[in-house]
């Protein structure tokens, strides 16, 4: 079915849209990262830190305008506005990587959290128009694939281009280039039909947003897949700002190994996304959950104990030529691998349950929801770092919490909480 869905136009140029999207975001976001670094010395850290709050921003701010507008008209037709936005934004980024200016670049991220806030109920707004049953999983599955493919690809590409010879002309070219197929792969996508065209966007935006969050309540099935999601992007939240702290001051290496524990974080999450895809059936979905969340807990456990015990791994040469290097790498692997499992399931449910009318509306109440819970866990871990209290430590926090909601989610659903679409 995997191979059958690619080939097939309902569903390939939004995959190939999606995929582009995650590409552009975290290459020029990577670029502006080691340009902080390595140019703004004692400020770089500053702002590497602010970058992942401004970016998260407008999901706490533009969701519920984003789920009416995607509700309230054609969706293939604003994906394509959308991907002009970024193509717009990335001629002004190329402005700020010529003259270096920060303020320029930053402004740029805060614009592609935007453009990231009314695109994502589009997408999974318009999965269910375009896809039905197991087709649903397999889409959903591919999607998240996608999504991390293009986050490794992305990162790594922003990382090497910026910092050659001429890197604001590649760094630029680059982005320009893979916007403009964006937006070419998104002409491809077929029209459906407009959700709720009687619904149109509340400007209000607090008003509008509490009110969205009050509906998806009412939904039971989608508010478990809400706070099932949220919970995933706190802990993901935790894991990506470990990573750097634990390579510095427990494993006492260098930014590359900071990528490779990236890169093997999003591979992982890939491979769990397609074997949901391939394997789960709509029928059976949520019983795979609560396993995913503990095989996440164990795994992280065994990480953060396997890198408190395996000394110096100064470079990615040290992580491959010693066994603990290898174990760590391992449990990284499948941990992320075991989220892809436990979160795609739940964006399924979110999508089934809804009714079609509110559907990319129970969206954007996920990206307020996810919003708000990463930068919960950002704040709680920034406190627990600031207590003195180890990477290694907050990971076992993280582990140990996580499985008290993989045994919360195993009793819903024992108890079949996922029933049928309540009105909303």
């Amino acid at each position: 079915m995997l191979k059958t869905l690619l080939r097939e136009r309902r569903f390939w140029p939004l995959f190939l849209t999606q995929a582009l999207g995650a590409v552009n975001d975290n290459m020029f976001k990577n670029a502006l990262v080691v340009l902080a670094v390595f140019r703004l010395a004692r400020a770089g850290p500053v702002l590497v830190a602010l970058s992942g709050g401004v970016f998260l921003l407008p999901f706490a701010l533009f969701s519920a305008t984003a789920g009416d507008l995607a509700d309230g008209f054609e969706k293939s037709r604003l994906i394509r506005l959308v991907k002009f936005w970024e193509l717009g934004l990335m001629a002004l980024a190329s402005v700020g990587f010529f003259t270096g200016n920060f303020i320029v670049l930053m402004a740029v991220l805060l614009g592609l959290g935007v453009q990231a806030t009314f695109f994502s109920p589009l997408k999974y707004g318009i999965l269910p128009d375009l896809l039905s049953g197991a087709e649903l999983v397999a889409g959903n599955g591919l999607v998240e694939a996608g999504t991390f493919i293009g986050i490794l690809l992305g990162t790594l590409a922003g990382g090497i281009l910026v910092l050659m010879p001429g890197g604001a002309w590649f760094a630029s070219g680059a982005c320009l280039t893979v916007a403009v197929l964006g937006i070419a792969s998104a002409f491809w996508i077929p029209p459906t039909r407009v959700a709720a065209p009687q619904v149109h966007p509340v400007w209000n935006i607090w008003r509008e947003s509490l009110g969205l969050v009050r509906l998806a309540m009412k939904n039971p099935p989608v508010w478990f897949a809400v706070r099932g999601i949220s919970w995933f992007w706190a802990v993901g939240a935790t894991l990506l700002a470990a990573f750097p702290t634990l390579a510095r001051h427990v494993l006492h290496a260098d930014v590359h190994v900071v990528t490779l524990m990236l890169g093997v974080f999003a591979v992982g999450v890939g491979i769990g996304s397609l074997a949901v895809a391939r394997f789960v059936h709509s029928n059976t979905l949520l019983s795979y959950v609560a396993p995913a969340g503990l095989g996440v807990s164990v795994f992280t456990a065994d990480f953060a104990h396997t890198a408190l015990h395996a000394g110096h791994l100064a470079s990615i040469q040290a992580v491959f030529a010693c066994w603990a290097g290898w174990h760590m790498l391992a449990d990284l692997l499948l941990l992320a691998a075991f989220g892809g499992g436990f979160s795609v399931p739940l964006y399924v449910l979110l999508q089934e349950r809804s009714l079609p009318s509110h559907r990319a509306r129970m969206v954007g109440a996920n990206n307020i929801m996810n919003a708000v819970a990463s930068v919960l866990a950002a704040g709680l871990t920034a406190g627990l770092y600031a207590a003195r209290i180890g990477a290694p430590a907050v990971l076992l926090l993280a582990a140990f919490a996580n499985l008290l909601v993989a045994v919360w989610i195993f009793w819903c659903v024992r108890r079949g909480y996922q029933g049928n679409v309540a009105p909303s």
